[in-house]
């Protein structure tokens, strides 16, 4: 398995990945376009397999001094393989880098193994948003890492 940055060819499976995901945030293919735009902060990151194909990916925006992830989604098939960490470590990494203060994020209540995954990474819950998700309808329970 190789932890690449994305670029725009990897779109479709990126797009195929998240599709199967039923709880994962579901963008259209110009949002994914959009994070190959040099505007903005964004940290797209994939998992490749031995025969390249994307296994898993990662989004991650910098706003100010944090960093919030916004979208991580493995392959079902790859899943509790250690993919999601590595793709999450190497997040860890870069934002480091920047000298940021935190990387915080949103889940639903009801992902309690996304919830186990974020806690055993360190992540803390601070907090919730009501109704925040809708499709069905579901409060996120906001989480926060401090890399310093």
């Amino acid at each position: 398995m190789k932890i690449r940055s994305a670029i725009p060819a990897d779109i479709p499976a990126i797009m195929a990945l998240e599709r199967a995901s039923p709880a994962a945030a579901h963008w259209t293919e110009q949002q994914y376009a959009d994070l190959f735009i040099p505007a903005g902060q964004r940290a797209v990151i994939v998992a490749e397999g031995a025969s390249y194909e994307v296994l898993g990916f990662i989004i991650a925006r910098h706003v100010a001094s944090e960093w919030e992830l916004e979208n991580i989604i493995v392959a079902p098939s790859a899943r509790r393989s250690g993919i999601g960490k590595c793709l999450l470590d190497d997040l860890l990494e870069s934002a480091r880098e920047t000298k940021s203060d935190a990387l915080f994020l949103e889940v639903r209540e009801s992902n309690i193994a996304a919830r186990a995954f974020y806690e055993k990474a360190g992540f803390q819950p601070t907090g919730r948003r009501k109704s925040y998700y809708s499709q069905p309808p579901e409060d996120a329970v906001l989480y926060r890492l401090n890399l310093r």
